[in-house]
């Protein structure tokens, strides 16, 4: 299972991707895509169009590092949410979700506590 820290941002590509494609393939989709830089932090998904794979690129400290995966039978959920139509960001808990299966649409969030934001005069 992939761990994650909860405040680096994960952006889901909204487009399949051939699987061919390696570091310097997807480093360009989020450049070009997604106009970003995966040195600056993120962790950037990716499914095929069967979406029965899925790599996650991201920055280890000194390199480019890619995870994988290939469900044997199955697939991935794509959350329907699409902010650019280039990519969606989704929480730590929704990635947890769609690595483990769990059906995004019958997922409810409980009501949390939020506190008011303090603005500055």
């Amino acid at each position: 299972m992939l761990t994650t820290n909860p405040s680096v941002p994960i952006y889901l590509h909204s487009e399949p991707i051939d699987m061919r494609k390696s570091f310097d393939g997807l480093f360009g989709i989020i450049k070009g895509d997604l106009n970003r830089d995966v040195r600056d932090g993120g962790l950037f998904m990716f499914l095929n169009n069967r979406r029965n794979r899925i790599k996650i690129l991201y920055w280890d400290t000194d390199g480019i590092a890619i995870w994988m995966k290939r469900l044997e039978e199955g697939c991935f959920q794509r959350p329907l949410r699409c902010a650019d139509g280039k990519h969606v960001i989704i929480t730590h808990a929704e990635l947890q979700c769609i690595l483990s299966g769990v059906d995004l649409s019958s997922v409810r969030k409980r009501k949390r506590y939020v506190p008011p934001s303090t603005s500055v005069a």
